[in-house]
């Protein structure tokens, strides 16, 4: 039976989470300027508590916003930075998001495979090798994006949205300013299909509030992003804040509703590879109750890995674990 102060104390948990929910708020932020670069010196857009709900917008990798006017520069112009209150080196933040949904009628992609994704004999002989951007149709209606183009691909070409963020990261450590074209251990542009609604990123914190970049929307894209784009938009965005004290990660987490996920970036691909394989073994001891041998053992077995991107100037490997496979924590 448990004693009177630990029903007591039991009870104050209790009543101080739920004070928490009632405290976090929606916030509607419209942003009106963009940064090409993670670094902790741009100034805070929004302060955000953990446990806050945002709802905010994004606009394309080359500057153009839901009303089609080029508002901002190439590549991946970045909204944000959110300033999550309570944030310290060390942290933990979580990001779940809510919502995402494209927000006008167009979006544009690349038409050549990328030079990393082919042999090189396939880029020789090639002939026509004019770098075409291509205009497809969105209609969330029917939650399709449509390419009429028959000197591209008589018939054409209809493909089910898929809409996900190509951009999402924190001010790197070390007070370094890296490009919104690049991933690395503070996310940035990993790239990755399944960073869609529904998904829960952990990110390391680097400096005080974290400083919250997202962007570089895309309606759909393949693995790997071969073609150099997936289908560039602009976005509606809807996540929530969370903040895991003193939980310092090597590499951005990703949890969906089947897997558990490391999303290890570097050249060449091989090191992501062994980012992504290092960061997973770290995560099932911490939080799993593996041992480090039996963390490698059971990765060998259930281990399951995919390549997010080979085009940007770091490539992207994931890691992942079913979770239907991992013991209850």
């Amino acid at each position: 039976m448990q004693s009177h102060a630990a029903v007591v104390a039991a009870a104050l948990a209790i009543a101080s989470a739920a004070s928490a929910r009632i405290e976090a708020e929606t916030l509607h932020f419209v942003p009106q300027r963009f940064y090409n670069t993670y670094s902790f010196a741009h100034p805070p857009a929004l302060h955000v508590k953990p446990g806050d709900r945002v709802v905010t917008k994004t606009i394309d990798a080359a500057g153009v916003d839901w009303d089609g006017k080029s508002v901002a520069t190439g590549p991946n112009p970045q909204t944000g930075p959110f300033y999550v209150d309570g944030a310290e080196p060390g942290d933990m933040l979580v990001i779940t998001f809510e919502r995402l949904e494209t927000n006008r009628a167009t979006a544009y992609s690349g038409s050549l495979l990328s030079p990393y994704t082919v042999d090189p004999t396939a880029i020789a002989a090639r002939v026509d090798r004019d770098a075409k951007r291509l205009t497809w149709t969105i209609d969330k209606a029917r939650g399709v994006a449509t390419l009429d183009q028959a000197e591209i691909q008589p018939g054409g070409m209809v493909l089910p949205l898929h809409p996900m963020l190509g951009c999402v990261g924190v001010a790197p450590a070390r007070k370094e300013a890296i490009s919104t074209a690049t991933p690395g251990a503070w996310g940035g542009n990993m790239d990755y299909a399944g960073m869609g609604a529904g998904a829960k990123l952990m990110l390391p914190v680097n400096e005080p509030g974290a400083l919250l970049f997202l962007g570089d929307g895309h309606a759909r894209m393949g693995e790997g992003e071969v073609a150099g784009t997936g289908l560039e938009t602009s976005m509606d965005v809807e996540f929530t804040v969370d903040l895991v004290k003193k939980k310092a990660i090597g590499w951005p987490r990703l949890e969906s509703a089947t897997h558990v996920m490391v999303l290890g970036s570097a050249r060449p691909l091989l090191e992501a590879f062994q980012h992504a394989t290092t960061e997973l073994q770290k995560w099932l001891m911490a939080d799993y109750g593996f041992t480090e041998r039996g963390a490698q053992t059971f990765m060998g077995q259930a281990a399951e890995y995919e390549i997010a991107n080979v085009v940007d100037p770091n490539f992207t490997v994931v890691a992942k674990i079913p979770k239907q496979l991992l013991p209850r924590r």
